[in-house]
């Protein structure tokens, strides 16, 4: 017999999942309160599971049974998708429901900015959403002449493994990407340099679908005509060389439309290399730089600095709201190409405000040197995964000790862009306990449905 308040008994080895985890594991626990991390497993499902490793404190297992299915579980849309050995490990939670993923990913974002910054946002903004499928514009797709199998393989590796996935087809890719990969199977499969080429690195642009082919060896005259060939098939298709690192990458013939990508909210063009950063998900990408600028409120006579700035693509779109605009990044060759992006668009008629793009180790940043880049209304914060620690330290470091400032005054606003959580959640209990401010609002952008890549935008006003 039960109370009302208990919950009743479940068979024995079944198991109650209810939470995610950021890894797309379902979390469950035993009677003696160990976590099972049960891969596959959704929450408010009952499931059994196969450990397969444990630990004092926690195991790992894989889903074998469900005995009662969440409401959420859907079906995946991609033959490759799965548990079993073999099963392509590009996506984790194509069986969840998408919106579904979105609250998981919210419940992360917050769940590190309390438990490891110590912060709450006063508000939580609606979720950045956008197609679920085919939005993928960038991957880097490993290639393998499988002997045994007596086939080419292109495609991500497998889940938990350093093979490669034998894959057929992909849906978070464009569906004329993912038409090429049996088409590239062949073709590497046909060339002299099958055993040398192991990766082939996607960017898809508005007009332009590049394909950056690493040689490891120099290609046969045969083979780079083989290339040519097979993007005369494949209208759009633009290979582009790389025999060492990036830096080493060349178109392999001039001519045909530039790669490049558009922000049309502010008639900025953007150019780009193939091995260049920038979004993978270009429609969440358009509306999270409309976002991030709504959130600025920019003025028109403000100063902004945009921190870690790439290639411009906030920076650009900012000169059209602000009255002065900063670019700060880490490398010299990244600013030049900044600079170069902000000349096109002034040439082809964008009203810009006076721009300009500085290098700065912002791993590195000092107090004295955050003064010397001078007073700023508003700062845009787009770090990498390691995140902005020096940036916010020193911006506390300047609240604790006014004596350092000489007459300098801190940003009113901080719009901070994140792909990693923890390290926002760790810069934001800096900027709310250290340095003045509040974390007035924040939430997911959904950038990379179906995985368990978690980008967020938050907020942050002075006190």
């Amino acid at each position: 017999m039960t109370t009302g308040s208990e919950k009743p008994a479940l068979p024995e080895g079944w198991l109650a999942v209810d939470a995610l985890d950021i890894d797309a594991q379902g979390v469950a626990r035993r009677e003696d309160g160990k976590v099972v991390f049960i891969e596959g497993a959704l929450p408010f499902e009952t499931v059994s599971a196969e450990v397969r490793r444990r630990k004092n404190n926690w195991e790992q297992a894989t889903l074998t049974a469900i005995h009662r299915e969440s409401s959420q579980r859907v079906r995946p849309a991609c033959p490759h998708f799965g548990l079993h050995d073999g099963a392509c490990g590009g996506c984790k939670m194509q069986h969840l429901h998408p919106s579904a993923q979105v609250a998981i990913k919210q419940r992360v974002l917050e769940d590190n900015l309390w438990h490891l910054g110590k912060a709450r946002a006063e508000s939580v903004l609606r979720p950045i959403e956008g197609p679920a499928w085919g939005y993928r514009w960038r991957a880097r797709f490993s290639v393998r002449h499988v002997h045994k199998k007596g086939a080419v393989l292109v495609g991500f590796h497998e889940r938990k493994s350093r093979y490669v996935a034998d894959i057929r087809e992909c849906h978070v890719v464009p569906p004329h990407v993912s038409d090429l990969l049996m088409p590239l199977r062949a073709l590497i499969a046909s060339m002299d340099a099958i055993e040398t080429c192991p990766q082939i690195e996607l960017a898809c642009g508005d007009e332009v679908t590049a394909l950056v082919l690493r040689h490891l060896e120099p290609l046969s005259a045969g083979d780079l005509e083989k290339l040519r060939a097979f993007a005369a098939a494949h209208p759009g298709v633009q290979w582009w060389l790389q025999p060492k690192g990036p830096d080493t990458v060349r178109l392999l013939d001039e001519g045909g439309p530039q790669l490049a990508y558009a922000l049309p909210e502010f008639g900025i063009h953007m150019p780009f290399r193939p091995t260049d950063f920038t979004q993978v998900n270009p429609h969440i990408n358009r509306v999270l730089v409309g976002r991030a600028l709504r959130l600025l409120d920019v003025q028109a006579g403000d100063r902004v600095i945009d921190w870690f700035c790439g290639l411009g693509n906030f920076t650009l779109p900012l000169a059209t709201r602000a009255g002065e605009v900063l670019g700060i990044e880490g490398s010299e060759a990244l600013v030049a190409r900044s600079r170069e992006n902000l000349a096109r668009n002034r040439e082809a008629g964008t009203r810009l405000a006076p721009t300009q793009f500085a290098a700065r180790n912002l791993f590195e940043m000092t107090p004295q040197q955050l003064v010397a880049d001078g007073k700023a209304q508003r700062w845009l914060v787009d770090p990498p995964r390691e995140g902005a620690f020096a940036l916010a330290k020193a911006l506390a470091d300047l609240h604790q000790d006014p004596s350092l400032r000489q007459g300098w005054v801190p940003p009113a606003r901080i719009v901070y862009v994140s792909c990693n959580p923890a390290t926002l959640a760790r810069d934001a209990g800096l900027l709310v306990h250290q340095a003045g401010y509040r974390l007035s609002a924040a939430g997911v952008v959904n950038m990379f449905p179906h995985t368990a890549h978690v980008e967020s935008i938050a907020v942050f006003d002075l006190a």
